[in-house]
């Protein structure tokens, strides 16, 4: 098989630069834009903001789609796994997907009804189900690739790197979306929901081209020609879940993505209510240079320290900066716009560990369960790790949408019309909560044998360099 170049890797990592920026639009915005802090200057609300048993709609909606994208995870994974296109086993699913992918995250935001209304909860809930289904279609296959480009642990470790700045970057430009509609509003004069679609439909534009890269540039069938797995989707989902070393890790990672979810989502909330200050696409930015610099960091030691001690120094890490994030805005002797860069750098330093390692680790796994086995189930590792992850993130956005409303409050403005305000009492809890979380994640990775999946997968190597080598002789 061909060994994957520099070239290759940085065309792959483009793709998840477009898919990242459609997510992080999803995650970053869609509360903000449903759920605002408050209703003045324009803002109105789409849907009900009321609870019931302290869930509101957007968290429920959000939650549902997210769990029917965790459940067509394995199903699309089997797929793939399966398929016998003269393509490859993936890159025919990345070419279909990526256009609805696309639309579909714009859509979201395109409710038929200006102001509450039962029929955009509707509108929200299918577009939802639609966008994951779609991501699902995309994303599974992309990261399904990963071992198979990855050949040794260099290459691994590069792609996981390279595709976790593109990440970075993709959320960030996601992340920016709230304040260039704002900017062009501002210097047009315009609705301020027609810019935000504007902007969005951009953006769109822009993940779709960099989704379509790796899908018409890379030849799969250069870098892998094993056959189909004729096995039922459902049967390779419960045998990959066997997997102990798989279990103790997915555990984690489930209980990670809960808490830095809470995180993402919270963000901007953060700063503009806990902080004080409209400025929070200034620290995203510093954030995010902060993890672009810990990342060839990062790199480095876990080629001399290991996966798993770095996994557990950035879980410690985060439970630190959510508990330093709590008390914004409470630290009298810290100017809130500093406090705001500690924070962003708190969390920058095991942001990039979390953004390197567990790519890897999966594959890691996976290809110790093919030499352990002979069965070849790549995407469907990655499909469990997703189908784990975006549960995670279903139940994150249950947790965070309930909290947010705790401390909720309408005012009269001086036309006498009702505002909603925020005291940010909920959004202090939640970031108790997703420190919580970060701290129990640590300890259940402590488990994880790390020393044991690599030792399998060198001996497999030891072996196949030896046959190698007499062949040759």
């Amino acid at each position: 098989m061909k060994q994957v170049s520099g070239k290759i890797k940085w065309i792959f990592a483009i793709g998840q630069l477009g898919w990242s920026i459609l997510a992080g639009i999803i995650t970053n915005l869609l509360v903000n834009f449903y759920l605002p802090d408050s209703t003045d200057n324009g803002v109105i609300t789409f849907v009900t903001t009321a609870t019931l048993l302290g869930l509101t709609v957007i968290g429920v909606i959000t939650a549902c789609g997210r769990i029917v994208d965790a459940v067509t995870d394995p199903w699309i994974a089997g797929m793939s796994d399966n398929c016998g296109s003269k393509l490859g086993k993936r890159i025919p699913f990345m070419r279909v997907a990526a256009v609805p992918f696309a639309a579909l995250t714009v859509l979201i935001f395109c409710c038929p009804v200006r102001g509450e209304s039962t029929v955009n909860i509707v509108w929200l809930a299918v577009t939802m189900v639609l966008f994951y289904i779609f991501m699902t279609a995309y994303c599974t296959p992309y990261n399904a690739l990963i071992p198979v480009l990855g050949r040794s642990q260099k290459d691994r470790m590069d792609i996981s790197t390279y595709i976790s700045l593109t990440y970075i970057v993709g959320t960030g430009i996601a992340f920016s979306g709230k304040m260039i509609w704002e900017a062009l509003r501002n210097a047009t004069g315009w609705d301020y929901y027609v810019c935000a679609r504007i902007v969005l439909a951009v953006l769109a534009v822009i993940a779709l081209v960099c989704m379509l890269l790796p899908a018409f540039m890379i030849n799969e069938k250069e870098y892998d020609n094993t056959p189909p797995v004729k096995e039922n989707a459902f049967r390779s989902l419960t045998k990959t879940f066997k997997n102990r070393h798989f279990q103790v890790f997915v555990l984690s990672d489930i209980i990670y993505w809960i808490g830095i979810t809470i995180f993402n989502t919270g963000f901007i909330f953060y700063v503009e209510n806990l902080l004080a200050l409209n400025n929070y696409m200034v620290l995203f930015i510093f954030m995010t240079f902060v993890t672009f610099v810990c990342y060839p960091i990062v790199n480095v030691l876990s080629r001399k320290f290991g996966k798993k001690k770095l996994l557990v120094v950035g879980f410690a890490l985060f439970g630190f900066a959510f508990l330093v994030s709590s008390f914004a805005g409470k630290v009298s002797f810290i100017p809130n716009q500093i406090y705001g860069f500690i924070i962003c750098v708190l969390v920058g330093v095991p942001l990039s560990i979390l953004g390197v390692i567990p790519q890897a680790i999966v594959a890691d796994i996976a290809e110790s369960d093919c030499v352990q086995t002979g069965e070849n189930r790549d995407a469907m590792f990655y499909a469990a790790r997703t189908f784990a992850f975006k549960l995670g993130q279903s139940i994150a956005m249950i947790i965070f949408t309930s909290l947010a409303v705790i401390g909720k409050y309408t005012e009269l403005d001086e036309a006498g019309k009702e505002i909603i305000r925020n005291t940010g009492k909920g959004y202090r809890i939640s970031l108790v909560v997703a420190m919580v979380l970060c701290i129990l994640a640590m300890v259940v990775i402590l488990f994880y044998d790390e020393k044991r999946v690599m030792d399998v997968i060198e001996k497999s190597h030891e072996e196949a360099e030896s046959k190698g080598g007499e062949n040759n002789a």
